[in-house]
């Protein structure tokens, strides 16, 4: 643990440009109003709290009624609720996938060895005999001087890819980010690139390491109805996942049978390698038009209330799903309930504690399971003025078995927010560390992501690598149990009585001091110099 006791020592804190004189006393955020909520909104009366279904007006309703008990005011002019439009589209693949070659035809079987999935709303998209070719990570990087898909008109092809990008596990801090995952590692970001070069489809290749998830999640998440916001972007026929079984029979029986098509891909001369084989699926489209809510509620400021502090959670999940164990019902008491119920908690300590100079913003995010689309359309349709927006503190999936020692800062090195934060923990006898798992890419998986590509400052953390009664060790071996067992599951369910929660209310106590120290003073936490989002703030 040494080199992360390094990062203690940070640069001198140069936002401490505070009036003391006025900042209220600290209020004790309460544990007990944290698993109310949770044990209320991960309930089965709930649903799963799948956007356009029952469960999404009991939360929003839900959610709605709690802020108004805490006398805050609507968010949106006279309202609670911000329209976001969407699209639910719930396609039915075929029960094969074929892959045809010269030599060799077989079938994959759906969710066994494939998913596949689309964002178009035709009543039926499919790849015919389309041809693979495998674009090693499916990168367009000038940056970096990359590009996986140079050479070949793509009219008529679909892509096989690897997840990731090609510094994780290289050994070369240089490539890419080294472990660190970059946008380029993304899947949402492969499938978007692949259309833009205009294939047909992109079949990307799972790993569980790479990719930080088992099958498991592929399947649960990639079946049944998905959400999407409707674009003028270009689209894929098919956007696909296969196993890593899979890939190897693919490989086997194409072009490249015998090469080592991994360190194929992270070769920086790498070019596209048409496979000589063809996919074949179809999807059957059923679509239907509707409009999910984010919940807003905001605690006025004095003297500079046109300046914002804005607290996110996302309130949704995955519904009434695929049964397992018996057990249908997409809980999300992790993910996210606890987040939302934090947004009250802290909501709670604000109303409790004296007024402050900025406003303060609670926003319940809708949809980000489905790929961040609520908080991407409030990017996109802001309320508040971005520009006097002055941080976002996002709140996702908190979970601990105790309290915990480290504040694990996602995305650490982006701005001035990792000093708050710093100033914060100290005071909680803590520790701040970046991400130890920077190549699963969670800066890029939550909804402080689209706060930050608006130019606003965001901070998401919590405790999660060392515990004041738990060694490092027995921290990893419960969030790896988590990850593998309870994450996306059904299992991801609330007990009062064997929950602990006094983790998630340090936590949560921290987020809620950090607020209210840039709530009374004067100054905006800035982007450091070489983070990709100062650009869009200046």
């Amino acid at each position: 643990m040494k080199h992360y006791l390094l990062f203690l020592v940070l640069l001198p804190f140069i936002s401490c440009k505070n009036d003391k004189k006025n900042t209220p006393e600290l209020v004790e955020v309460s544990q007990s109003t944290i698993g109310h909520h949770i044990e209320k909104l991960a309930s089965d009366e709930f649903l799963g709290r799948k956007p356009f279904t029952e469960g999404e007006v009991k939360t929003i309703n839900y959610l709605k009624e709690e802020f108004e008990k805490l006398g805050l005011l609507p968010g949106n002019g006279n309202s609670f609720f911000q329209n976001v439009p969407m699209v639910e589209i719930t396609g039915t693949p075929t029960e094969k996938m074929v892959i045809s070659g010269i030599n060799s035809t077989f079938n994959l079987d759906h969710l066994k060895d494939f998913v596949a999935s689309t964002n178009k709303t035709e009543a039926m998209v499919s790849l015919d005999s389309s041809n693979l070719v495998f674009a090693g990570y499916g990168i367009v990087a000038p940056e970096y001087d990359w590009n996986d898909y140079e050479g070949i008109d793509w009219k008529g092809k679909t892509a096989v890819v690897l997840i990731n990008d090609p510094g994780f596990k290289s050994g070369d801090s240089t490539l890419f980010k080294g472990n660190e995952m970059t946008y380029y590692g993304r899947w949402t970001y492969k499938y978007e690139e692949a259309a833009r070069q205009g294939a047909d489809g992109l079949i990307i290749i799972h790993d569980t390491e790479p990719a930080s998830y088992g099958w498991n999640v592929i399947e649960s998440g990639f079946s049944g109805s998905k959400l999407i916001i409707e674009s003028d972007l270009p689209l894929l026929n098919v956007e696909s996942w296969i196993s890593g079984e899979s890939a190897q029979r693919i490989f086997e029986a194409s072009a490249m049978k015998g090469q080592d098509f991994k360190n194929l891909a992270r070769n920086k001369g790498f070019k596209p390698i048409p496979l000589d084989l063809d996919v074949s699926v179809a999807i059957q489209v059923k679509t239907k038009k509707d409009v999910s809510k984010n919940v807003i509620a905001v605690v006025p400021g004095t003297d500079r209330k046109d300046e914002y502090i804005i607290y996110s959670a996302h309130w949704d999940h995955f519904g009434v799903g695929k049964a397992i164990d018996g057990d249908s019902i997409y809980n999300g008491a992790v993910d996210n309930a606890s987040g939302t119920a934090g947004l009250l908690a802290i909501a709670e300590a604000f109303k409790k504690s004296n007024s402050t100079k900025r406003s303060i913003v609670f926003m319940a995010l809708t949809a980000e399971e489905q790929g961040l689309l609520g908080s991407a359309y409030y990017a996109e349709n802001p309320i508040f003025e971005p520009n006097k927006t002055v941080a976002n503190i996002n709140i996702d999936a908190l979970a601990s078995p105790g309290k915990m020692k480290d504040l694990t800062i996602t995305g650490y090195g982006h701005s001035e927010m990792d000093e708050y934060a710093e100033e914060a923990a100290l005071t909680q006898d803590r520790y701040i560390i970046p991400d130890p798992d920077s190549e699963k890419g969670y800066f890029f998986r939550s909804d402080h992501f689209n706060f930050a590509k608006i130019g606003i400052p965001a901070m998401y953390a919590s405790g999660s690598y060392e515990g004041f009664d738990y060694s490092i060790e027995k921290i990893k071996e419960l969030k790896n149990y988590y990850l593998i067992n309870n994450y996306h599951q059904p299992s991801d369910e609330f007990n009062p009585e064997t929950t602990e929660l006094s983790g998630v209310q340090l936590d949560l106590q921290l987020f809620f001091n950090v607020g209210l120290k840039i709530a009374n003073e004067d100054y905006f936490p800035k982007w450091y110099e070489g983070s990709e989002f100062k650009a869009a703030r200046d």
